[in-house]
């Protein structure tokens, strides 16, 4: 009886009728229990009977009879006059001789605030998610207007070497918008690597591909997802790398080709490829000054941490972005070593 009087956690002794034998102090001033009234009272009469809950008394009567044990019950405390409060209670028979008379201790915490801190966290989350679609929204509203800008831009200047510049520009700033799109429509802050390279090259072929009966541009990718800013470079690679096919690898009216984009995962490995079938690597491409579509490449494959390899096909070229140090989530539970969070790369099964 002392310990429990003396507890700085709210607690009560209560007999095999569960009637109160000993409550701590802290117990009574938490709760407005007067300690000279409560030793002899009922627990389901304390107070204005708030205490008196019908399952709260069953599952005491069950513990008190030695046929169950209160871990962790989490009730709704409501007085007049007073907010609702949240507690969590535990109860447990104490260890007696057979002669003694059964004791049985209820340990109460107040977790009113945790919960309601918790809900609060909850509704902020939602809030920030809301305002996060929006902004994906209006910033794939912008760039459709800046893409639709770099367009007329290109019907009335007469340089056909502008017009290209213009044209690669529009097809950059399309590769964001369409991602941008993806995340606008998505509540997670994961991005699908498959739908958005399959929209990202149905964009560029109804701009680029004059006859799709001729060129045909396809995606084959697994499940992988990844964060939404290495998208971003995923996306702009694919972008310069399907353009420049398109441009060099089938010369002349009528030429017939078809250009792949790929993306695998296997273990700790992935590897983005563009595959055509088409003329193939010129002579002096081993010694040919880098144009500005490589340079982009190349300095978003370092961003990645991935390697370029180029390759000639049989026929056409390959060019692979491969990279082995990223984490990836095979069976879409659990993520297995290799990379921080930010340059997580993923696969769902």
């Amino acid at each position: 009886m002392a310990l429990v009087m003396s507890s700085s956690t709210p607690l009560i002794l209560l007999n095999e009728d569960l009637v109160v034998q000993a409550a701590s102090g802290s117990f009574c001033r938490a709760f407005s229990v007067n300690p000279d009234s409560v030793v002899g009272a009922e627990l389901f009469a304390l107070g204005d009977g708030e205490w008196d809950i019908p399952q709260l008394r069953s599952l005491l009567s069950a513990t008190a009879s030695g046929s169950a044990a209160i871990d962790a019950y989490e009730m709704d405390l409501k007085r007049a006059g007073d907010p609702v409060r949240c507690l969590v209670l535990n109860a447990h028979v104490l260890d007696h001789h057979p002669d003694d008379a059964l004791r049985l201790v209820v340990a109460v915490t107040d977790v009113t605030e945790v919960r309601q801190a918790a809900r609060d966290k909850d509704t902020l989350e939602r809030e920030n998610d809301v305002l996060l679609q929006e902004l994906n929204h209006r910033v794939a509203n912008s760039l459709q207007i800046i893409a639709s800008v770099l367009m007329q831009r290109v019907r009335r200047v007469q340089s056909e070497e502008t017009r290209g510049h213009l044209r690669d520009a529009h097809h950059r700033v399309m590769a964001v918008a369409t991602l941008q799109r993806q995340l606008a429509a998505n509540t997670s802050s994961q991005v699908a690597l498959r739908p958005y390279f399959t929209e990202l090259c149905a964009s560029i072929g109804a701009s680029m591909i004059l006859d799709p009966e001729l060129v045909t541009l396809t995606v084959e990718a697994d499940d992988s997802v990844t964060t939404a800013d290495r998208s971003v470079s995923l996306g702009l690679i694919v972008t310069e790398l399907v353009i420049n096919a398109l441009k060099h690898a089938f010369p002349g009216d009528g030429a017939k080709g078809s250009i792949t984009v790929g993306f695998h995962t296997t273990g700790a490995r992935w590897s983005l490829i563009v595959a055509d079938n088409g003329i193939g690597l010129p002579g002096d491409h081993a010694t040919a000054k880098p144009g500005l579509g490589t340079g982009i490449v190349n300095a978003l494959a370092a961003q990645l941490s991935a390697t370029v390899v180029l390759t000639a096909g049989k026929p056409g070229t390959i060019v692979s972005i491969v990279s082995d140090r990223q984490a990836v989530r095979p069976d879409g539970q659990g993520m297995v070593s290799a990379a921080t969070s930010s340059e997580e790369i993923a696969t769902t099964t």
